[in-house]
């Protein structure tokens, strides 16, 4: 039997799990609905035959997000390949009610279909058609889910870094671009927090008395937004400003949060020192300002690695029917992660999907036999490729 008609007959199942995996809700922080989904994923990869551990992942104050899935099998090889996905979406409670699992055509629907549930179950299908093929050229394949990824995999860095420096090759399963594209290069991302502090007074009597946190939060979104175009491709949005209470006080407090991306590691840096410098002007006397970066994510620049596993999927797309491009993207993932851990790494080898993050978030189910033939063929071209 070829991969690709293993892939096929394997598409029943995966489209069924898929229904179930949509039809909860697994917000990021839904402890519930997340230990639900790893339970279930978890249990899928024990029949398969793989030895599989939940992993309790908690952020910095110890407040627990769920589970990660670690599941492994050894094979006769040398090589350990990691395939990485996230069990996590960005919708709320209630979501997988209002509008769930739908298939009209060849089209899926539902929060998380394509991000990243159908990605995680193109992963575990892959590992499963190896295995019906007794392709197991590998030394270990590791595949692992996450409860974290949308906010940053602030509670999960510590296991994927576990992973990483273990593994030969990451190969990361958030899905195809909406033209089918690979994914080569990430842009780095960085969540800035600025408070700014000043003195509350009577709007009418002595507003004189008062520092206008307001005020210089109005004064300082405009200077960052003014970084844009400083340096190619880094993007600077101030996307949360928050101020005061009531409009008969003047505000002594007001908040801002920030996306910073760059795709370039020196351009990330210079731009992330730009915004703490502006976080030590005084935009208003008497106002200052607290900074905190959160979960701060190196870009993914594209490498010769990366490089040797485009062309070796190529080669397994030419011998299967499947065209393989690859393009960069500002989204930023776990991929990242790995880079800077110095893997080497290939993302976007889900299925075909899009619009993620939305009420409209697509998967192509059409595109399932033919990725995680894809996919399961390049974990053993990797498997026995010397990169």
């Amino acid at each position: 039997m070829s991969i690709r008609d293993a892939a096929e007959a394997r598409y029943p199942s995966y489209v069924e799990r898929l229904g179930r995996l949509v039809n909860i809700d697994s917000g990021s922080r839904d402890l519930a609905g997340l230990r639900e989904v790893a339970t279930q994923v978890a249990a899928w990869c024990t029949d398969a035959g793989l030895s599989t551990h939940l992993v309790p992942v908690h952020d910095a104050a110890v407040t627990p997000l769920g589970d990660a899935v670690v599941a492994r099998v050894r094979g006769a090889g040398t090589r350990r390949i990691l395939l990485a996905g996230h069990l996590d979406t960005v919708f709320a409670a209630g979501t997988a009610a209002a509008r769930p699992f739908r298939i009209d055509g060849t089209r899926a629907t539902g929060p998380g279909v394509c991000d990243d549930k159908g990605g995680v179950l193109a992963g575990l299908c892959a590992v499963e058609t190896l295995l019906d093929l007794g392709r197991t050229g590998f030394g270990e394949l590791i595949l692992v889910a996450t409860p974290d990824e949308e906010i940053g995999s602030i509670g999960s860095r510590a296991l994927l870094g576990r992973l990483a420096a273990d593994a030969d090759v990451a190969l990361c399963l958030e899905c195809a671009r909406e033209n089918g594209d690979l994914v080569s290069a990430r842009k780095g991302v960085a969540d800035v927090e600025l408070v700014l502090r000043g003195r509350a007074a009577h709007a009418g009597i002595e507003p004189e008395r008062g520092a206008n946190a307001a005020l210089a939060a109005a004064r300082l979104t405009i200077a960052l937004q003014e970084l844009n175009g400083r340096w190619p491709s880094v993007t600077v949005n101030v996307g949360v400003l928050q101020a005061g209470q009531r409009a008969n006080v003047v505000a002594d407090q007001a908040r801002l949060v920030v996306d910073l991306r760059a795709d370039r590691v020196g351009a990330f840096d210079e731009a992330l020192a730009a915004v703490e410098a502006l976080s030590r002007r005084s935009f208003v006397d008497g106002v200052t300002v607290e900074l905190a970066v959160h979960a701060p994510t190196p870009p993914w620049e594209r490498s010769a690695a990366t490089q040797r596993l485009v062309d070796l999927a190529g080669k397994v797309g030419a011998a299967i029917g499947v065209e393989v491009r690859d393009a960069a993207t500002g989204g930023c993932a776990d991929a990242n992660l790995f880079a800077a851990a110095g893997v080497a790494v290939l993302d976007g080898l889900g299925p075909v999907g899009g619009n993620d993050h939305s009420s409209d978030e697509w998967l192509d189910l059409g595109s399932v036999p033919e990725r995680v033939a894809l996919l399961a063929g390049l974990v053993d071209a990797a498997a026995h490729d010397e990169m």
